[in-house]
């Protein structure tokens, strides 16, 4: 005789529960499925992860510039938005801030914007441009393709382009064409240099195929902040930041075998550069690996080749750690110190305004 609930042939609250929570359930096998169709996607395509990289960098570089906005002037320069210099829509655009009005020239800084060649835009970088600009500068935010929806050396000739346009409009966009100083940072770095190599050795510009839109002597300097360099260093990293770094060369060059391809040499600029590379202002923060693993030994080769190099290094211990493009986060003492720096050098390699 079942005199009480606890012996009943109706199941307590949390049996039903629990056999709801079974119906639930995936089986385990179509687990294991989910798992090897996302392995094998990833493996044949960059796409799922490099939008992922995207998101991620948009974040932060959403985050930077509004760091920098409180530092930069709210007037007194001329500033023209969304520029076309070719038919390729927002892709080939730039922005420009000047102090001089139209047929004045100044020195200018051309700067790539980075995103580890996925992601980024000239909007990034748009409130340190201003703080240039106010010191006396033209400074002109460069936009170019990024992969995966278009692949190496698509950015590389974009940019090139620009400067072609730049350089046949210089006095309506205030441009001295006599002293141009190319910049970067991160991956826009890593352009930088090459369209720096590119003006500088024939050797190279017969190897990568295209003709410079600049002259050597048309270079006053360059700007390279947290770059890449040298891609065979890169496909030797483990962890997840190389992990990032190698689906976003995928991305870019449209093959996983970068390093092994012309592409993966063809960036790798520490290979390339000669005595005639202009002066050059180099930093990376000490909790940034790109900074041991490329800046370092980038700002060594050039030293090597007797090309003049300003250094911005911090010691490893130094705290706090510096992470990547720690130069955007202009709350901390250390990016005031580096903005500090680069206006000084800048002063140094360009003559007075004409």
């Amino acid at each position: 005789m079942r005199g009480d609930s606890s012996t009943s042939d109706e199941p307590s609250d949390g049996g039903r529960a629990r056999r709801r929570w079974r119906r639930v359930l995936i089986p385990a096998g179509v687990v294991v499925g989910l798992l090897l169709v996302v392995a094998v996607v990833t493996s044949l395509t960059p796409w799922p992860s490099a939008m992922l990289i995207r998101a991620v960098f948009q974040q932060g570089g959403a985050a930077a510039v509004a760091e920098m906005e409180p530092y930069a002037p709210a007037s007194g320069l001329r500033e023209l938005d969304d520029v076309p210099y070719a038919d390729g829509g927002a892709d080939t655009t730039f922005d420009l801030h000047t102090p001089a009005e139209e047929g004045d020239l100044l020195p200018t800084i051309v700067w790539v914007h980075g995103g580890a060649w996925i992601s980024g835009s000239a909007e990034n970088v748009d409130p340190y441009l201003r703080i240039l600009a106010a010191e006396g500068y033209t400074t002109i935010g460069v936009d170019y393709s990024l992969g995966p929806e278009q692949t190496y050396p698509t950015a590389l000739t974009q940019l090139n382009a620009a400067l072609a346009h730049i350089l046949a409009h210089a006095d309506e966009y205030s441009v001295d064409p006599t002293q141009i100083v190319l910049a970067g940072d991160s991956a826009g770095a890593q352009l930088a240099s090459q369209l720096a190599t590119l003006a500088t050795s024939p050797r190279y510009a017969q190897l990568v195929g295209m003709e410079s839109s600049l002259d050597a002597e048309q270079l006053a300097g360059v700007i390279l902040n947290c770059g890449v360099y040298d891609l065979r260093a890169m496909a030797e990293l483990n962890g997840l930041p190389a992990w990032g770094f190698k689906v976003a060369l995928w991305a870019y060059t449209g093959t996983k075998d970068w390093s092994e391809l012309p592409s993966g040499a063809t960036m790798s600029t520490i290979e390339f550069v000669t005595e005639d590379f202009p002066p050059t202002y180099i930093s990376g923060g000490n909790g940034d690996g790109l900074t041991w693993l490329q800046s370092i030994p980038m700002a060594q080769r050039l030293a090597d080749l007797n090309v003049p190099v300003t250094e911005l290094f911090w010691s490893a211990p130094h705290e706090p750690q510096l992470p990547h493009e720690y130069q955007f986060h202009l709350d901390r003492p250390e990016a005031q110190e580096a903005l500090t720096a680069t206006i000084d050098w800048l002063a140094e390699v360009t003559a007075p305004a004409r």
